[in-house]
């Protein structure tokens, strides 16, 4: 459900059962807005037996066709239920496919399939997800160019959102020279943010320079979704990824709350979309870029190297997704 200042909240889950029972109904409840999906996930969902039988019949031999084949079956379906909410807002009603991820350095490499699995998924309401390295900016500008929208992944720190963002500008650029869409025929693009990774990483720091555990990823978040805003871009919302909490320590739902800010997405796990009260929720504080900036800078004091972290925590998102793609391959 979205509420007066277009707050979305997407499943961060796809899995063929799910997608026939729960899914229609959080669409219908009008608990969800959106989707998405990447290897881990997929490498979790095709372990079910919902697969097997088509597995069976595809009769493929080639393990990433198989896969793909297996993957657009669900992407598809996705797409074709939550089309009504793109219809009625563009902005909303979106769900995700990532790219191989073993083409996060080759622009030419993830152009190419994108462009692919878009076309053959065959609904306007894909968005070809990207990681934000150096190759997938360029191939971001080159997907918006085309029309096809964009949902650019592991995104940690300011210099991954600029580039995303002026890889979008350049891409609406080249768009609007052959082509006079209006703003509601736009292709769309989301940045995901990544949140409690940071938190994970550096909470036990954190504690011990007297700084708040669990507040690190959010005032990042807050910090790029500054950032992100002043590019005034109407095609490009901030998505708030990695927002599942670990252990028992913190409400299923806190990174949905704390990140509750206009026109943002929250793309979230299972687990915290059921402890999240649309009712109960009000609005989150958001401090200003500068109170923000004096937290990081509180944080650089306690020995923590933001940069560094922030290009280990892509190096390892990478290497993560690359492995469960693997593993998916593997299993197949």
């Amino acid at each position: 459900m979205q509420d007066n200042f277009s707050f979305s909240l997407w499943c961060d889950f796809i899995e063929r059962d799910f997608l026939e029972n729960d899914f229609i109904g959080m669409i219908q409840d009008g608990i969800i807005n959106g989707a998405t999906s990447n290897p881990a996930i997929f490498q979790q969902s095709f372990l079910n037996k919902s697969y097997q039988a088509q597995k069976e019949s595809l009769q493929i031999q080639d393990k990433k066709s198989l896969y793909e084949a297996l993957a657009k079956t669900d992407i598809q379906r996705a797409a074709e239920l939550l089309k009504p909410l793109y219809d009625a807002n563009p902005n909303d009603g979106y769900i995700s496919i990532e790219v191989d991820p073993n083409l996060c350095e080759d622009a030419k490499g993830t152009i190419e399939e994108g462009n692919r699995l878009f076309n053959d998924i065959g609904y306007p309401n894909v968005m070809i997800k990207i990681p934000a390295t150096k190759a997938g900016f360029s191939a971001m500008e080159e997907l918006i160019a085309q029309g096809i929208s964009v949902n650019a992944t592991l995104v940690f720190n300011k210099e991954q959102v600029i580039n995303c963002m002026e890889a979008f500008k350049k891409g609406y650029e080249k768009l609007k020279q052959v082509s006079k869409l209006e703003l509601k025929d736009l292709p769309r693009a989301v940045v995901s943010i990544f949140v409690s990774r940071f938190d994970r990483k550096c909470d036990s720091i954190l504690k011990e320079h007297g700084i708040p555990t669990a507040t690190l990823g959010i005032k990042n978040a807050q910090y790029l979704y500054h950032i992100l805003n002043s590019y005034a871009l109407p095609g490009v919302r901030t998505l708030f990824a990695s927002t599942g909490v670990k252990g028992e320590d913190l409400e299923p739902a806190y990174y949905i709350n704390e990140l509750y800010h206009p026109y943002a997405i929250n793309t979230a796990p299972l687990s915290a979309i059921s402890a999240f009260d649309y009712n109960t929720v009000s609005e989150a504080y958001l401090p200003s870029i500068e109170e923000l900036e004096e937290f990081l800078e509180s944080v650089k004091n306690a020995g923590i190297d933001l940069d560094s972290i922030s290009q280990e925590l892509l190096e390892q998102g990478l290497n993560d997704f690359k492995a469960a793609f693997s593993k998916i391959l593997e299993s197949l």
